[in-house]
């Protein structure tokens, strides 16, 4: 007797049989309109909501403390399991040791263990989803998933994700996971719900450092401004995804 499948494990079969056959994705696709915003109306006229719009992020890496405050923010306002080993955001503390650097991070996101290298010069690097222009994620999704907006933020569709985890691998930053729950693709997104009603992330309202950023690259943000005025560095350049979370401060061992 044959064993029945269910439509998820036949899409998922299906995808990877035919992971060559990429589906091209506009941002402004009728099968996504429904999920932007959290549930925002059909017949919203995105090319207007995105005009003149084009977000970018900055972290000052001489500013964060490793608190761990982003982090748990993350979690509650994203409905990301707290005791799960997932997130959307996450810090990562850097030691330099006579042997290297040793990297750790915080346990559960709350509270890094002791640092046991004396005189070890550290510091720590809050990373997440670098919404790139040039997103590998999005060519690789084989059902049109996952998508880009047209003010630059990478969003996924829990309506259309069959869990294939092809986006997760294709990240070169280790910024997606698969939800332990739903079983679908997740990742930062910005908190876009919240930018969508004038807000900033969570992450960037809680910090307590001014150690992260949020703004309209087109129009006069804090963001703008450390472009412009400081030296930014991004991740992986060398990558070519074109990231837009801009580093102030990062060293080179982290690039």
């Amino acid at each position: 007797m044959k064993k029945k499948i269910n439509r998820r494990e036949f899409l998922i079969t299906s995808c990877r049989l035919l992971a060559t056959a990429i589906i091209p994705v506009s941002s402004l696709g009728l099968m996504q309109k429904a999920s932007l915003a959290n549930g925002a109306v059909e017949d919203t006229d995105w090319a207007k909501v995105w005009e003149g719009k084009e977000w970018g992020f900055a972290v000052d890496t001489h500013k964060c403390i490793g608190c761990g405050m982003c982090v748990k923010a993350c979690k509650q306002e994203n409905h990301v399991p707290l005791d799960d080993e997932v997130y959307r955001t996450w810090v990562e503390r850097y030691i330099e040791t006579e042997q290297g650097v040793k990297i750790d991070s915080p346990d559960g996101g709350r509270k890094f263990p002791p640092n046991e290298v004396a005189g070890g010069k550290q510091f720590f690097v809050p990373k997440l989803c670098n919404q790139c222009k040039n997103p590998p994620c999005v060519q690789v999704c084989p059902v049109g998933a996952t998508y880009r907006t047209g003010d630059g933020v990478i969003l996924v569709d829990d309506k259309r994700c069959v869990g294939c985890r092809y986006c997760i691998q294709a990240c070169p930053y280790g910024a997606r996971f698969l939800h332990p729950e739903t079983h679908v693709a997740d990742k930062c997104t910005w908190c876009y719900h919240r930018v969508m009603k004038g807000l900033n992330p969570a992450c960037v309202t809680v910090c307590p450092a001014g150690a992260r950023k949020f703004g309209n690259l087109k129009d006069h943000s804090e963001v703008k401004e450390i472009l412009e005025t400081e030296r930014i560095r991004t991740l992986k350049p060398e990558k070519g995804t074109k990231p837009m979370v801009f580093y102030v401060g990062l060293d080179e061992v982290v690039m």
